[in-house]
């Protein structure tokens, strides 16, 4: 399947979806959490600061616009956990190089959708306050499910509730599939699959838990391309989908080590994307070299990073764009932060005026580098 939509999606200067949280939301999430409020008083507070933040995304001058993920804790557990068939757990972990209190998942019954899922209300609450403005809607993807959910699963494992993976992949495809067909209906026009489980197939440490698991990481690779393809083959001509991958971004920390070389033959051959939002803020992500494999689709390369305050030069980030435009050509590129601002209610380790400026910089160098745009 080819790229059809022609709204230019993703837009030479785009943003990967999440925001920081407000110091408001955060109190009254809190609040919430003790008991101390009704659901109803969360969700009016979160109506009133969506708003807000839609219209500083405007105000920018932003093309899509998202609800900055205001209502989440995490950016993929909370759409997960809200699928039949997932269970969520607490734990402690120092995967992100710091002890913190984090959540799991588990497939704990079949798989399939939930038609009353909270996602698809959120969004047409999104699509209302956008106006004319595009409204963008990210969801984690499906092999964030099939990784942390299944394969790396000790949970799963200890009560495994299909006969074998294939199983598991048919009804995880199906799911994806009605997914996408009911954020169409809702009017959804621009969505984003982010999956950070492609940086356990090329990170020394993951592809080893992954084979104590009895899988094999390279055999994955393709398995997880195939997964992809699936649950995008019915999708509407006028859908725009992109894909998001950055190496995991938790307060600034980051979870995968290593570079795209692995991963990009089999990722970027899934021509069904529009587009691919990859990170390229440090000297983790390697060179620009497996652009290389890149199709017809667009790349928007994560130059300006969400994980610390300092602005980055500008002439740099313009230097960069054309060291890429030796592997895809520069009018397929686009420019945006490498990641959101807040992957978790907590946020990265910058200011609100921090990221408004990282967001305004990438709108001026686009507009520089692509002034037909």
């Amino acid at each position: 399947m080819t790229r059809t939509n022609s709204k230019g999606i993703p837009f030479r200067y785009d943003q990967v979806g999440s925001l920081l949280r407000p110091e408001t939301l955060k109190e009254v999430r809190a609040k919430y959490s003790k008991g101390e409020i009704e659901k109803s008083e969360l969700t009016e507070i979160e109506n009133i600061e969506i708003t807000r933040i839609i219209e500083k995304q405007k105000e920018i001058g932003l093309k899509a616009v998202t609800d900055g993920e205001f209502r989440r804790r995490w950016w993929h557990l909370d759409f997960i956990a809200e699928l039949n068939g997932i269970s969520i757990f607490d734990f402690e972990t120092t995967a992100f190089g710091i002890k913190t209190a984090a959540q799991g998942s588990f497939v704990s019954s079949k798989l399939s959708f939930n038609p009353q899922h909270s996602f698809i209300e959120h969004f047409k609450f999104t699509r209302q306050q956008a106006g004319e403005t595009v409204a963008k809607q990210t969801i984690p993807g499906p092999n964030m499910i099939l990784l942390d959910s299944l394969i790396l699963s000790k949970k799963y494992h200890e009560n495994p509730v299909y006969e074998n993976i294939n199983e598991f992949i048919d009804d995880l495809i199906t799911t994806y599939k009605e997914v996408i067909r009911q954020f169409y209906e809702a009017g959804c026009r621009y969505l984003q699959l982010d999956d950070t489980s492609w940086g356990a197939l090329f990170d020394d440490k993951f592809r080893e838990i992954i084979r104590q698991n009895s899988f094999n990481p390279d055999e994955l690779i393709t398995t997880f391309g195939d997964i992809t393809e699936a649950i995008l083959e019915d999708k509407p001509k006028d859908l725009a989908v992109t894909f998001h991958f950055c190496k995991g971004n938790f307060q600034s920390h980051w979870l995968y080590n290593g570079s795209y070389d692995k991963i990009a033959e089999r990722l970027f051959s899934i021509e069904a994307f529009d587009g691919f939002f990859l990170e390229f803020d440090d000297e983790r992500s390697g060179s620009f070299e497996p652009l290389k494999f890149i199709k017809n689709q667009r790349i928007v390369l994560g130059l300006v990073t969400s994980k610390t305050p300092e602005l980055e030069n500008k002439d740099l980030i313009i230097k960069r764009i054309k060291e890429a435009s030796q592997y895809v050509p520069l009018e397929q590129i686009c420019l945006s932060p490498q990641c959101g601002f807040a992957s978790t209610h907590e946020g990265n380790k910058l200011t609100e005026k921090d990221q408004w400026e990282k967001l305004k910089l990438v709108v001026e160098i686009s507009k520089e580098v692509w002034p037909e745009d």
